[in-house]
């Protein structure tokens, strides 16, 4: 005898804080794709000029490290006095935090905290900007 029930897929399942499309609660007629960044980042990155390498964005979620929109002003203003002087990999030391910069793809690459700046060795930097 055939089956004749209708299986239906089950939802997939995201990681949490990664939006899905849900076409009875969305307003937009375009779907959100999973792995598209943030809203707040795209804008971070429109309004500064700075990427965020998702081992930089890991860090900074791991280690409750919150930048805010002066704090990405002040990165981006030392990532370009850095370009003005010809640096390629810098280290942004600005009050408890440290970050290492392809000054060339304007990417932060990792950043830490005040407590995992110390005893630490950075290589494969050429510049170092205090701010």
């Amino acid at each position: 005898m055939a089956d004749n029930r209708i299986y239906y897929p089950q939802q997939p399942v995201l990681p949490i804080g990664k939006a899905a499309y849900n076409p009875k609660t969305s307003n937009s007629s375009k779907p959100v794709a999973a792995n598209e960044p943030p809203f707040s980042q795209v804008l971070g990155q429109e309004l500064t000029g700075l990427k965020f390498s998702q081992h930089a964005l890991d860090r900074l979620e791991t280690r409750n490290i919150a930048l805010n929109k002066t704090d990405l002003a002040k990165i981006s203003g030392a990532v370009e006095k850095a370009a003005q002087k010809g640096a390629r990999e810098s280290l942004i030391l600005m009050d408890n935090l440290a970050l290492v910069v392809s000054v060339k793809n304007r990417t932060v690459i990792t950043a830490m905290d005040g407590g995992s700046v110390r005893d630490n060795v950075f290589t494969n930097i050429d510049s170092a900007v205090i701010i």
